[in-house]
């Protein structure tokens, strides 16, 4: 009896053992989705045991500069610490958390427990000294320090760009990428005549109030053009070739679109020329302060991941493109009041105003900081700027809740916002068709967003225009109403109402497409002063040795209001001019 039980025992012992060891051995790949910013996104995770060895993407509609940083570095750390206790990548949360999200229903389905393991974070960019030297510092990766950048290095010059995001691009990335340019070469193909230097130059004087610096804004509205063919010619940006966009307060159609619909499209071809160039860019590297030595910049101080104090000297010129402050909502507050923390903001996490405060505390002079410029239709839920109702630009059409046309939909950002604010409940609604949609081709470009406001309840699509109001409970006679009229001024092409610059579109037809929107604050005007060379001028007007800027972050260019289009326009042509500046020194 005992040996008929120490042999049942020993076979149990050695069965338990073998599925021990087999389990821990196991390999197994299992998908699990997660949502990100713009829909879901499905990987597949293998295991080996209780441990993950792989993860791969399989889909998602993520920002592709936003995401690789989640998709290379976050999965490095997940894979090495083997586990999802991580830390989510700066400025790209929302995809993060989708990602980790995803691994974490793939290791449910696996029906395992990671054991996390000690491991020491790996540095992927280029090898940071303690100090470390060049001839010129771009403080900041959007647009206009890539062209800084560029233009500098091309001239000779020893350059590096440090950023404090992990990932490149700044509001560049994000916005919709549009340019405008007198005369350019779409205009041409599409008939339009009759735009130029001059009449870009009184819309965007007019725009800003006149409070823009004449002399300033006449070097835009010339070499707007010019910055165009360069990004086009030189930096190998993709436009498309049979659309523009006239925004608000413009008077002819002269924006460019790149390929996309966004600012990725730029980003992504920046950074190419600035590798192919191989200028070096520290990521994840935030400027603290400017180096200033017998009245002269000659560097920045920086920190590394937060974690390292890093020098970087600057021979020749330190040239600041950091951005505006609209994430910033105490700077906000301290310059006007009114854009308090009730407004979310379309820009991204690292616009606060950091190298304003830099250049002002070595004696800066700044201007016209009160402006703060929101943009009109952004999502309730998440501030963020709605590229797909772009439709406005070609017929779309705003009404209240009580199913009214309230302003022009072309009119200027600021004009359109506050009449937003005083309609019930501070909000509008944009109205279009698959007719005005066929013109715009927004849906097509924003698929992820067109999925996720659907998701969210803030978009809808009806085929009657009583489906349209039953939507967000707006009065269908009265809706009927307003279409009815706008069918009529678009047939005789005189918008008795609000008098629309560009000619309403019918809305005869369906199906029709409701989004519900609200004002965000999207750029700030005022900043730096900066003279034509791009040097940051002091409080008695002097040039401040070695310190130039270009961008939002300056305050000469657009006086009380941006003109839509005008921000891309303005970074390439100013980055350029500071780089080149810097080149001849």
């Amino acid at each position: 009896m005992k040996k008929q039980l120490c042999a049942i025992l020993t076979a149990v012992t050695t069965g338990l053992l073998l599925t021990a060891c087999s389990t821990a051995s196991k390999t197994q790949t299992v998908e699990g989705t997660g949502t990100g910013k713009h829909g879901e996104i499905k990987v597949a995770v293998t295991f080996k045991g209780n441990k993950i060895e792989k993860i791969k993407v399989l889909s998602q509609n993520e920002n592709k500069v936003l995401a690789k940083p989640v998709y290379n570095q976050l999965k490095d750390t997940i894979v090495a610490k083997n586990s999802t206790d991580v830390d989510v990548i700066s400025g790209s949360t929302y995809t993060s958390k989708g990602y980790i999200a995803a691994i974490n229903a793939a290791v449910k389905k696996a029906g395992i427990t990671l054991k996390t393991t000690k491991t020491k974070s790996k540095s992927t960019g280029p090898k940071i000294g303690k100090t470390n030297h060049f001839d010129v510092v771009v403080v900041g990766s959007g647009g206009g320090g890539f062209s800084a950048a560029i233009e500098a290095k091309k001239a000779g010059k020893k350059v590096a760009i440090i950023e404090k995001m992990p990932t490149v691009g700044g509001n560049t990335l994000i916005s919709g990428g549009e340019m405008n340019a007198p005369g350019n070469w779409v205009q041409k193909k599409l008939g339009i005549k009759g735009d130029s230097v001059k009449s870009y130059y009184k819309d965007t004087m007019k725009g800003g109030d006149y409070l823009g610096d004449p002399k300033m804004v006449h070097i835009l509205a010339n070499n707007a053009l010019g910055s165009a063919k360069w990004l086009r010619d030189d930096i190998h940006v993709k436009f498309i070739n049979d659309q523009l966009f006239q925004f608000g307060g413009h008077s002819y159609k002269r924006a460019l679109i790149p390929v996309g619909h966004t600012g990725q499209e730029l980003v992504t071809k920046l950074d190419k020329k600035a590798k192919s160039l191989k200028i070096p860019i520290y990521t994840n590297m935030k400027a603290k302060s400017l180096i200033k030595r017998n009245d002269r910049i000659v560097g920045v101080k920086a920190r590394y991941q937060d974690k390292k104090n890093v020098t970087f000297n600057a021979k020749k010129a330190v040239i600041l493109t950091t951005g505006g402050f609209g994430s910033n909502v105490k700077m906000r507050t301290k310059y006007n009041k009114e854009y308090d923390k009730r407004y979310k903001s379309t820009d991204t996490a690292g616009t606060m105003g950091d190298g304003i405060v830099m250049a002002q505390n070595v004696g800066a002079k700044l201007t016209n900081m009160k402006y703060i410029q929101t943009y009109p239709i952004a999502n309730p839920k998440t501030g963020m700027i709605s590229l797909l109702a772009d439709t406005r630009f070609d017929g779309a059409i705003l009404v209240n809740q009580e199913g009214n046309r309230f302003v022009e939909e072309l009119e200027r950002r600021d004009v359109i916002s506050k009449a937003i604010l005083k309609q019930t409940g501070g909000y509008t609604y944009q109205i279009w068709n698959d007719k005005i949609d066929g013109i715009s081709k927004t849906k097509a470009a924003h698929k992820a967003e067109y999925n996720e406001l659907i998701k969210q309840g803030l978009l809808y699509k009806a085929d009657t225009i009583d489906e349209l109001a039953k939507d967000f409970k707006i009065d269908p006679a009265a809706l009927k109403a307003t279409i009815k009229k706008v069918n009529r001024y678009a047939k005789t092409g005189k918008d008795k109402d609000f008098h629309h610059r560009a000619g309403l579109v019918s809305l005869a037809k369906g199906p029709y497409y409701i989004e519900k929107a609200v004002p965000s604050v999207h750029h700030t005007m005022g900043g730096l002063v900066i003279n034509e060379k791009t040097e940051v001028l002091n409080k008695k007007g002097k040039a401040i040795p070695g310190l130039y800027a270009a961008g939002e972050l300056t305050g000469v260019i657009q006086g009380s209001n941006r003109l839509g289009g005008n921000a891309i326009a303005d970074i390439i042509t100013f980055g350029r001019i500071a780089g080149k500046t810097a080149g001849k020194l």
